[in-house]
């Protein structure tokens, strides 16, 4: 499964609650029609509608839309595929997706050091 701060050049993920579709989109390096296409696809992906039918995505569905990305370019899966592969092992997708939040949070914390060191 894709890691926030792998050697993919994605950037990390920002201490935001909330994130708009244009953040997502580049963090992610995805178009937001994509996004919105995927929303569809994988029902893991529930952004929150605010005001005006706005999306806002938490941090847990950055994560899931890098690992959607991962299977989808990286590793050659199918739309089809990658709904199967994320929905597998539920117990599996949780730990995987709770250690994925705990090396992104020390990844920040660590950045966060660096500043108060400075």
């Amino acid at each position: 499964m894709l890691e926030p701060n792998q050697s993919d050049g994605l950037p990390p993920i920002p201490g935001k609650r909330y994130f708009t579709i244009g953040e997502v989109s580049q963090l992610c390096e995805v178009k937001p029609h994509v996004l919105r296409y995927w929303e569809q696809e994988f029902p893991q992906l529930k952004p929150v509608k605010r005001r005006g039918n706005r999306r806002y995505y938490q941090r847990q569905d950055v994560i899931i839309i890098r690992q959607i990305r991962g299977l989808l370019y990286d590793q050659g899966f199918t739309i089809g595929g990658a709904r199967q592969r994320l929905t597998g092992d539920d117990a599996k997708q949780d730990q995987t997706q709770f250690r994925l939040l705990v090396k992104q949070m020390i990844v920040e914390l660590e950045d966060v050091l660096k500043v108060l060191k400075s």
